[in-house]
């Protein structure tokens, strides 16, 4: 395949992909920077014990990820299920190029929370010890997307994360639940069928975000294994990962000048709307503004800017090697960037500093340690490991 304006070749890709939309890849990458920024500030939240007064909104950058998910999947294999002869895609096929595809960097991300949990002291928030033997069954965990119940012994942080050594693993434990899903049956689905699959997860979801069932005033549910986390998140994930699905299967490109830079903008800016509160209008009692707010952008922004990037087309040099940089990290960054957070955050709590203001300097370090490590993860371990992956296990 070769390198074109037009088709960038990303190691977000592999060898028996379809060409990837490049401005797709990219735009994975500017979100994953955006969830680190979000989580910056989660940072002081946390430390503080508050909530999250600035870049509110980052987190739904995953929702995001489950649609642009949803999209290439769709695009990238179904038409390939009733190919015939030996080409023709089979369950153990698709599952093998998934793991591949997904799972090297989880075991990676594990190690690395292991790594950064024991620099920390080895302890729980609170300050108590966790013993050894459970650190490494939360290791062994991590390791194959195993999640932790609350209140487990290897809940190793003790704050009911699924994955204590590596938070951000809770999106690709529903990401395989949605590939799992779409091999089994989705992709059976008619368009007209999948339409109403769509319809009625978004009905379940506003349900469940707007009427704030989950109790957090915010579409940010999933990372725990209590009942509504666990419901929640399935929803979380499969609303827009199959509307992504459906925007591929009826896609018909629109060109918009810019699109890629103008699409950053947006996101940037409908993530750094401040909280909306409850009460702001007495009239919606019962009603969470902010979360409906949150599904706005999912439902009404996130699927416009997915076609109008899809269609596009990279016109400069520096542009194309932008986004292919950020394509090539996306997944790496977004994986690895957690556990640096865990240390970022025990700094935070031990020099009580609460603002971007105070610990500007170290945020920087922060972000450019991020993307060191996952630059280095990507070209040192998983593109090597994918590979040969790829070339013992697939056809």
């Amino acid at each position: 395949m070769q390198e074109t304006k037009d088709n960038i070749v990303s190691s977000a890709s592999y060898a028996d992909t379809k060409p990837h939309y490049a401005l797709l890849d990219g735009l994975r990458g500017a979100a994953a920077l955006m969830v680190v920024w979000y989580h910056v500030f989660e940072g002081f939240a946390f430390a503080q014990g508050t909530g999250i007064e600035t870049f509110n909104h980052g987190h739904i950058g995953v929702d995001f990820f489950f649609m642009l998910s949803g999209f290439v999947i769709s695009y990238a294999y179904d038409d390939r299920w009733q190919t015939p002869g030996q080409k023709r895609l089979t369950l153990a096929d698709f599952f093998k190029r998934r793991l591949i595809r997904l799972h090297p960097m989880i075991i990676i991300g594990a190690i690395i929370g292991l790594i950064t949990f024991m620099i920390q002291g080895g302890v729980k928030w609170d300050g108590t010890e966790t013993p050894v033997q459970w650190v490494m069954v939360a290791l062994l965990m991590g390791m194959l997307l195993l999640p932790a119940y609350p209140g487990a012994g290897y809940d190793v942080r003790g704050n009911g994360e699924m994955y204590s050594l590596n938070g951000p693993s809770w999106s690709l434990f529903f990401e395989y639940l949605g590939n799992i899903m779409y091999a089994l049956f989705i992709r059976r689905l008619s368009n007209k069928a999948l339409a109403c699959l769509v319809a009625v997860t978004g009905v379940l979801w506003a349900w469940f975000a707007v009427g704030n069932v989950s109790g957090y005033d915010m579409l940010g549910i999933g990372w725990t294994l209590d009942g509504a986390n666990f419901f929640g998140g399935l929803l979380r994930m499969t609303f827009p990962f199959t509307l992504g699905m459906l925007l591929a299967r009826n896609f018909k490109p629109v060109r918009v000048p810019g699109i890629f830079w103008l699409s950053i903008a947006v996101m940037f800016c409908l993530f750094s709307v401040p909280y909306i509160p409850a009460d702001l209008c007495p009239c919606l009692q019962g009603i969470s503004l902010n979360s409906a707010y949150e599904l706005a952008c999912i439902v009404l922004v996130f699927p416009v800017i997915v076609w109008l990037a899809a269609s596009g087309s990279m016109t400069t040099n520096l542009s194309s090697k932008v986004c292919k940089f950020l394509g090539d990290i996306s997944y790496p960054l977004y994986i690895v960037h957690y556990p640096v957070m865990y240390l970022f955050y025990s700094w935070l709590i031990k020099n009580k500093m609460y603002t971007l203001g105070e610990t500007w300097q170290v945020v920087v370090l922060v972000f450019a340690v991020n993307i060191t490590l996952a630059y280095a993860c990507l070209k040192l371990y998983d593109e090597p490991v994918r590979r040969w992956l790829a070339k013992r296990f697939t056809k």
